[in-house]
């Protein structure tokens, strides 16, 4: 596998692509949704809404916490996660701004 040269990047330009990565799948997009919808901890019913298996789910999970938005806090047995507001708002700042520039095009353009 090549060498990434993010360190010729600067920093916002990482932690778009990072978020960017995060949301990249349509699971990932849609436990967001769910746990928007859902305005509380969701423990085991991911699963149920989801068409995937507890593993992957998991794996889905996984990277939306550690990209941090969502939070998952060990309730019992189980893990119950939830949307990080702080986080969101952020990464969702980082997105408005991104998509809020101008598109500038001269007549001979594409």
């Amino acid at each position: 596998m090549g060498v990434t040269k993010t360190q010729n990047f600067t920093e916002e330009q990482n932690t778009v692509a990072a978020y960017a990565k995060a949301l990249a799948h349509p699971a990932r997009i849609a436990i967001l949704q769910h746990l928007l919808k859902s305005k509380a901890c969701i423990c085991g019913d991911l699963v149920e809404v989801l068409p995937l298996a507890q593993a992957t789910v998991s794996q889905h999970l996984k990277e939306l916490k550690s990209a941090g938005l969502i939070t998952g806090t060990v309730e019992g047995t189980s893990v119950c996660y939830c949307i990080d507001k702080h986080k969101f708002e952020e990464v969702r700042d980082i997105f408005l701004n991104l998509f809020s520039a101008s598109v500038e095009c001269r007549d001979s353009c594409c």
